[in-house]
């Protein structure tokens, strides 16, 4: 190629890139300010730029949690069928509006709770899901500040944190960045960890009884062999937990989980709520077409194997919880459900161990069940398809295995 075409040829490839890079960055800046007495969270979102948004459609919900909705005077917000619409006004464009913290289930428990010294729930309904139709060109940079009640001491999320009480919130694989994920804010009790390139943060509420360095050390303990299965490195993970009324499980979100404090790190079963949730977090699989049993029986089936390849577990305790699952699974006859229960969850973990050997045995160790996984990962939503595709891909055939009336 002549030397004198270079020149022109590099123009016309920054001709084509530039544009790639020449976002405009406008600021979305969400406040979210606690108002215990009250039991509500006041929020605002604050545009820079609203020109820059045509509009937000929101998710409301049918629960009514969200209520007082006001925006600037030319700016619209109209709500209908549980949705709301905002159009932002031109230059500085404001949305506030109030959300119910405390969320009860038919249980009795609860599942997000305030208090006059604490608050502990989830982003995710602070800010409600919504569709971004934003102009071409555009690239929103989210941040959350949250203003704290008198006395309260401090607030922990998922998110990196840029100030006091001020994170960063940046989603990759979404449009619209909105805090999802865990908080927890008030008098905590906190211990910190770098776990590989991860900031590990564990909170609670003072006198809640989390066991914070119980869950870091089972934490540093099973960390490498988690992240040999589900290689990723989160800036941050944030682990938070209180006693009752709180719901009596763990529940995992975006960067984060949530633990009751009264769970033990390893159950008299021989399986971990807490490497359940962190399987969920790591993995992030999600599953569709009455395939729940694939991301729950993953949970569960990693929440044995890591402790065990970590060294918590003998061989003898192996084979007893593989009786135990035996036993809790035995009238289950399909896995194909859209909530998996323990013990559909436990016949999937049986599924599951039986497939690993099979995948060993026939790839002369090359692969295992870890493959799976790493292939899952990939995937938007998970079906048993999907699972099957995958597993025999490997193995190069039919599996004996998946080949049962239970993923019919």
């Amino acid at each position: 190629m002549p030397l004198r075409q270079l020149p022109l040829i590099a123009a016309l490839v920054l001709l084509f890139v530039a544009p790639a890079h020449a976002a405009k960055q406008v600021d979305l800046d969400y406040v979210v300010k606690f108002v215990p007495e009250r039991d509500v969270a006041e929020i605002e979102l604050l545009l820079e730029d609203g020109s820059a948004v045509r509009q937000i459609d929101f998710n409301l919900g049918n629960e009514g949690s969200y209520s007082d909705f006001e925006t600037d005077a030319e700016g619209s917000w109209e709500e209908s069928g549980g949705r709301g619409v905002w159009r932002p006004v031109s230059g500085k464009a404001r949305l506030s509006y109030q959300v119910k913290v405390s969320h009860q289930r038919k249980s009795g428990r609860f599942d997000a709770r305030m208090t006059e010294d604490w608050a502990l729930l989830r982003g995710d309904d602070l800010v409600p899901a919504g569709r971004l139709d934003q102009k071409d060109g555009v690239r929103l940079t989210s941040r959350m500040t949250v203003v704290l009640p008198e006395g309260w001491t401090s607030v922990e999320t998922g998110w990196p944190r840029i100030g006091k009480n001020r994170f960063r919130i940046d989603n990759r694989e979404r449009l619209f960045d909105r805090p999802t994920g865990w908080i927890v804010a008030g008098k905590l009790g906190t211990r910190r960890v770098k776990l590989g390139e991860t900031d590990v943060t564990v909170a609670a509420p003072v006198g809640e009884g989390l066991r914070r360095m119980d869950i870091v050390t089972m934490m540093t303990f099973v960390w490498p062999e988690l992240q040999s299965v589900f290689p990723r490195d989160p800036k941050k993970l944030l682990v938070v937990g209180a006693g009752d009324p709180m719901w009596r499980g763990g529940l995992s979100g975006p960067n984060s989980l949530f633990m009751h404090a009264d769970r033990p790190l390893v159950s008299e079963n021989g399986t971990s709520s807490l490497v359940h949730e962190l399987v969920h977090v790591f993995s992030r699989i999600t599953d569709a077409d009455r395939s729940d049993w694939i991301s729950e029986g993953l949970a569960e089936y990693y929440a044995i194997e890591l402790v065990r390849r970590a060294g918590g577990m003998s061989e003898d305790r192996y084979q007893h919880v593989r009786e135990h699952l035996t036993k809790w699974s035995r009238k289950v006859d399909t896995l194909r459900t859209e909530h998996s229960t323990g013990p559909v969850t436990a016949k999937a973990v049986l599924l599951l161990q039986d497939l690993d050997r099979e995948i060993r045995t026939r790839s002369k160790s090359r692969h295992s069940l870890d493959d799976v996984a790493r292939g899952l990962m990939r995937l938007n939503k998970v079906t048993t398809e999907d699972f099957i595709d995958i597993s025999e891909s490997l193995l190069g055939s039919g599996s004996k295995v998946l080949d049962t009336r239970l993923l019919r």
